[in-house]
C-alpha cells in the first residue's frame, strides 16, 4: 500500500485517530479611565456704573464764652451741665491775711448742631459671569446662550 491508498480508504473502527478538542474560556478585565468629554469656560467682566450718594452729615460746634464772676465760695465747684451748656469752673487762689477761693470766671461751653447734604459721585463694580460650555475638540457649544440656567444673577436690596 503506498500513502495515496491510505488517504482514501476510511479508517477502520480500532484504527480511529484521536481529535483534541481545545477548551477555552474568555476572561473580561472591567476598568475605568478618564474621558474628557468637554469643558466649561468663565469669563468675568467688570461693569462700572456711577451711584450718586446723597446723606446727611451731623456737624458739632463749640461756642466758647468767657463768664466773668468773681465771688467767693468755700469750695471747688464741680463741672456741671446745663442743657447742651458745659459750665467749667476756673478758680484762682488769692492771699488775703486768710486763704479764700474766688471764683474769677466760668467757661460756658455750647454745643450747636448743624446739618449739611453730602453729595458724591462713587464709581461701584459689578462683575458678570459668562460661562460657555466646551466640547472636547475644544468648541464653544452652548454660544448662544448668554447665561447658563443653573447660575441666577443675584439681586440686591436697595439701600434705605
Amino acid at each position: 500500500m503506498n500513502n495515496d491508498d491510505r488517504e482514501q480508504t476510511p479508517p477502520q473502527e480500532n484504527e480511529l485517530e484521536e481529535v483534541v478538542i481545545p477548551v477555552i474560556e474568555e476572561e473580561v478585565v472591567a476598568g475605568a479611565r478618564p474621558v474628557k468629554t468637554g469643558a466649561v469656560r468663565v469669563d468675568k467682566h467688570v461693569e462700572r456704573r456711577i451711584r450718586r450718594i446723597d446723606t446727611p452729615l451731623l456737624h458739632e460746634e463749640v461756642d466758647v464764652r468767657h463768664v466773668a464772676i468773681n465771688r467767693v465760695v468755700a469750695e471747688m465747684p464741680a463741672v456741671r451741665r446745663k442743657g447742651d451748656t458745659v459750665i467749667v469752673p476756673v478758680v484762682e487762689e488769692e492771699l488775703v491775711v486768710t486763704k479764700r477761693l474766688i471764683l474769677k470766671e466760668e467757661i460756658h461751653l455750647v454745643k450747636k448742631r448743624t446739618k449739611d447734604r453730602f453729595i458724591k459721585d462713587v464709581e461701584l463694580d459689578r462683575e458678570r459671569a459668562e460661562v460657555r460650555r466646551i466640547d472636547p475638540e475644544g468648541r464653544i457649544v452652548d454660544a448662544n446662550r448668554e447665561r447658563s440656567p443653573l447660575i441666577r444673577p443675584v439681586r440686591k436690596r436697595p439701600m434705605a
